[in-house]
């Protein structure tokens, strides 16, 4: 009689983990998501039309959107700049520079949003200069984007600094002894090894830039069709206490977010195929 052979397992319990795991997600993500489509279906699709597509939700949304993805790309530069210098170069302060690119995630986002209004004000340190020649940058949509670098760039370098240092250098090693300059080498050799991880930085980024807040609400000076952000737009309808309105604006946030994260993950898949196939 052949006995089953049970393999032993850190985490004992397939079942009890598997439930335990369902529980945390359904009460964390999926039944608050779940109380958004109720909340909105309250509406009548035609009311719901309405709502989303005023005019001044469809501005929030144009300035949202815009600012998200012109930060996101701009993140992808300076993160793989960011990145290669922490993980290739050694120079007194490493680590402090390594920590503080974690520091968005740790300031408050009301702090940040009001150290970053001080700083680029008309009257701040670097505001006042660029004022002088008849540049404003808070209150803009300027501003806007550099609140969105600020909070995105921690995604990015993170994305894409593990992948650099598990790099085989012997790739690079062979490029230049076959000739190649560097940046030929770059292009071709390591750029398509951290170009999955950059877009899933880039989604991120881009995600978090949308439905960013605390941060961007001081620094945008909420001029209605011109600086006024989507979730602004939400909080005020709160405030105004038309639940169904805000919670009708925040599905369409939602469903944006989705949508360009399930895209750019499709993507990243697809490349990530293409370049194991290449090796």
């Amino acid at each position: 009689m052949n006995k089953k052979r049970h393999r032993k397992r850190v985490i004992p319990g397939f079942g009890l983990s598997m439930g335990v795991t369902l529980a945390m997600l359904s009460l964390i993500v999926l039944i608050p998501i779940a109380s958004i489509f109720v909340s909105a279906s309250g509406l009548s699709f035609n009311e719901f039309i309405k709502v989303v597509t005023a005019r001044d939700v469809m501005s929030g949304y144009q300035v949202s959107l815009s600012c998200a993805l012109t930060a996101a790309l701009i993140n992808c530069v300076f993160g793989v700049i960011l990145a290669w210098i922490l993980v290739r170069y050694e120079f007194p302060g490493k680590g402090v520079l390594d920590g503080l690119i974690e520091l968005p995630f740790a300031l408050p986002t009301a702090v940040a949003g009001i150290a970053l209004t001080s700083l680029y004000s008309d009257k701040g340190w670097i505001g006042h200069a660029f004022a002088q020649i008849g540049i404003s940058i808070a209150y803009t949509k300027i501003g806007i984007t550099i609140a969105m670098v600020f909070i995105g760039i921690p995604f990015v370098v993170r994305a894409i600094q593990p992948v650099l240092e598990k790099l085989d250098k012997q790739y690079e090693e062979a490029s230049h002894m076959l000739g190649a300059s560097g940046k030929r080498t770059f292009f071709r050799v390591i750029f398509p090894e951290i170009f999955p991880a950059m877009l899933t930085g880039f989604g991120l980024a881009l995600a978090r830039g949308i439905g960013e807040y605390g941060s961007v609400v001081f620094i945008a000076g909420n001029i209605p069709y011109e600086t006024q952000i989507a979730p602004l737009l939400i909080m005020s309808k709160l405030e105004q206490f038309k639940y169904q309105d805000a919670t009708a604006v925040a599905l369409v946030l939602l469903v944006i977010s989705f949508v360009l994260l399930l895209l750019i993950n499709a993507v990243q898949v697809h490349m990530s195929k293409i370049t194991s196939t290449s090796h």
